[in-house]
């Protein structure tokens, strides 16, 4: 487990200088990840808000070797990296007790949709990397677009809400699960409300000896219309309230990291939101009793899930 101390003395990896949005979640979570770093590493990160606000050239705010890869194949480049890697200690180009570590980041948009198919290929080779999800349910970087991260209910450009439509009329898609069905060492959820945890996550998954998976919510206060100056509070109550629940599955079994002492309800994470601010009418309130329902159900269905892993 990290200190606050320790990790104040370690060198910020995404350097200040960057032009993402004031708020937004997504240099928090990438900051968060970096400082858990212990060996070199070479980051490939799909096209999205991330890739486009660091890299704008001939400017970088990376501090590692960085590549910028097309929205859909990240984790296929990421892979043949750590492949060429292989090839080169084997060869004694590089020696065999120089550790080189590989991450690829990629936004929801690029992960649940357009990456979906490089990700599930990568991890079924068994390569030795680390995937973040930087989740911000929806297509933020090309307009506020639905993906299929997006939550039920949700107004987006493609889905918006008005006389017709409450928005979203899908659940979102359960990625996690998905990609813990490739059955790899390591998978897990996370949040920048929770430091320590996503820190600890991000080393355990560096360590776990072959292909690992964090998702980790992080706002968009664009797309979210939330206050910009509550990236990480917004973050923490999507835990509290059971929607966005840390857990893991390590080497098959499950463990839930937060379980609140007492679960608050989804409104609480709601009214953070003005993508959210049309479910106050009164015709659409059964669509947050709705969402609560699905919020019920998943966080039931992952204690039993829990219960059934831990008696294995």
């Amino acid at each position: 487990m990290a200190s606050l101390k320790e990790l104040s003395k370690k060198q910020d990896l995404l350097s200040p200088g960057h032009r993402l949005c004031a708020g937004c979640g997504v240099s928090i979570v990438v900051r968060q990840v970096m400082l858990a770093t212990e060996n070199p590493t070479v980051v490939a990160c799909a096209t999205g808000c991330l890739e486009v606000a660091t890299t704008i050239f001939p400017y970088t705010a990376w501090r590692v070797p960085f590549i910028h890869n097309a929205f859909e194949n990240a984790a296929a480049t990421i892979s043949g990296v750590e492949a060429m890697y292989n090839a080169l200690v084997k060869k004694g180009k590089i020696p065999k007790d120089k550790r080189i570590d590989f991450i690829a980041f990629g936004g929801d948009g690029g992960t649940y949709d357009i990456g979906l198919q490089s990700l599930s290929g990568a991890l079924e080779r068994g390569h030795r990397f680390l995937y973040v999800c930087y989740n911000n349910e929806a297509y933020m970087n090309t307009g506020i677009q639905r993906s299929s991260a997006t939550p039920y209910g949700a107004h987006t450009t493609t889905g918006p809400a008005g006389d017709v439509s409450f928005g979203k009329k899908q659940d979102r898609k359960d990625l996690t699960q998905i990609v813990a069905a490739h059955k790899i060492p390591y998978a897990a959820q996370a949040s920048p409300s929770h430091w320590n945890d996503l820190v600890t996550k991000v080393k355990k998954a560096l360590n776990c000896g072959g292909p690992s998976f964090i998702n980790v919510i992080a706002n968009c206060n664009r797309g979210w219309r939330n206050d910009t100056g509550k990236a990480v509070e917004v973050c923490r109550v999507a835990v509290q309230t059971c929607y966005w629940p840390l857990y893991e599955i390590e080497n098959g079994k499950l463990k839930i990291n937060v379980k609140p002492k007492e679960k608050k309800p989804i409104e609480e994470w709601l009214k953070y939101q003005g993508r959210f601010s049309h479910l106050k009418r009164p015709e659409n309130r059964h669509v947050i009793d709705e969402i609560q329902q699905i919020i019920d159900r998943d966080w039931e269905r992952l204690l039993t899930l829990e219960k059934a892993h831990q008696s294995q």
